[in-house]
């Protein structure tokens, strides 16, 4: 089974890489309950970089119980790109466009999180949606999210199972959902006040 390309943060929640593949340049994730939900965090894994020239265009669908997905373009990730952070709460009362997926669309009763691989320089041509804003965080706040990204990657690539631990008497083991429990606490602090470090 090959190791999930792309990843979704969602501030106080596990992090999300079951994006669905619905055609061969194009992948799916749903965001339950994206009213609650300010700001996203989209990545890449590590576990496979894009071809030359190619990135993945992210767009966002809220649900509509009455229609097919209309999407928003947000930005891109690309490998010296790998991450980005996306100001959602304010895009549900903004214009949509449609956008060609390609792939027989259903009526969603979730909001979608869309990654389409394209070429890098036509997504670089796209304009994202003014109310995604996902320049308005400061440099301090993406730097410490990926970095956060970063050390529960490397982290949990060390996790092992119970057998495993027995054959090292000598070493200390932190549970992974002690991990998981911190970093949660973490994004939402830093979220709700990006210099709570310094008091």
């Amino acid at each position: 089974m090959n190791a999930p390309m792309f990843g979704v943060i969602v501030s106080g929640r596990l992090v999300q890489t079951d994006f669905e593949q619905v055609e061969g340049t194009k992948f799916l994730i749903n965001i339950p309950d994206a009213d609650n939900v300010n700001h996203i965090v989209v990545f890449m894994t590590g576990s496979q970089p894009f071809p030359d020239g190619l990135g993945g265009a992210v767009y966002f669908s809220w649900p509509d119980p009455n229609a097919l997905p209309s999407w928003q373009f947000l930005g891109y990730v690309c490998n010296i790109k790998p991450s980005a952070i996306f100001k959602i709460a304010k895009l549900k009362s903004s214009e949509t466009t449609q956008h060609p997926f390609g792939f027989q669309q259903q009526i969603s009763h979730v909001a979608q999180i869309g990654i389409s691989v394209e070429p890098l320089a036509q997504i670089q041509g796209l304009t994202p949606s003014p109310a995604a804003g996902a320049s308005s965080l400061d440099s301090f706040s993406e730097f410490a999210t990926k970095m956060l990204e970063n050390f529960f990657n490397y982290a949990s690539s060390f996790a092992m199972s119970q057998t495993q631990m027995a054959s090292k008497p000598s070493e200390s083991f932190v549970p992974l959902s002690t991990l998981q429990q911190w970093y949660t606490n973490f994004c939402r602090r830093l979220q709700q006040n990006p210099y709570f470090w310094k008091t």
